[in-house]
């Protein structure tokens, strides 16, 4: 599976992954996730969105077209939420 060798790069040495690569949520400081996302994985800040008043959505590229959607809390923690790979931008459709 595409995404067990990106989480367990992520996390680094450690058990066997499980059946799922997302089977915990990963939490940590807000700064400390950033970091390694963008150290670890080579991964930039491609967009954000509003779920509600205290969380933003974020959504981290590298430069594989891995993607990783992070919830940001305005309690200072940050989880990933999801994980894939082979992101694919799409542009904004004419309605007309």
């Amino acid at each position: 599976m595409v995404l067990a060798p990106v989480l367990s790069g992520f996390l680094g040495a450690g058990p066997a992954p499980a059946a799922s690569p997302i089977a915990e949520v990963i939490c940590e400081p807000s700064p400390r996730m950033t970091e390694r996302l963008t150290r670890q994985q080579g991964a930039t800040l491609a967009s954000t969105g509003l779920r509600s008043p205290e969380e933003v959505v974020e959504l981290w590229l590298d430069p594989r077209d891995n993607w990783t959607m992070v919830i940001a809390y305005a309690s200072g923690t940050s989880c990933i939420v999801a994980m894939g790979a082979h992101w694919s931008p799409t542009q904004p459709q004419d309605p007309a």
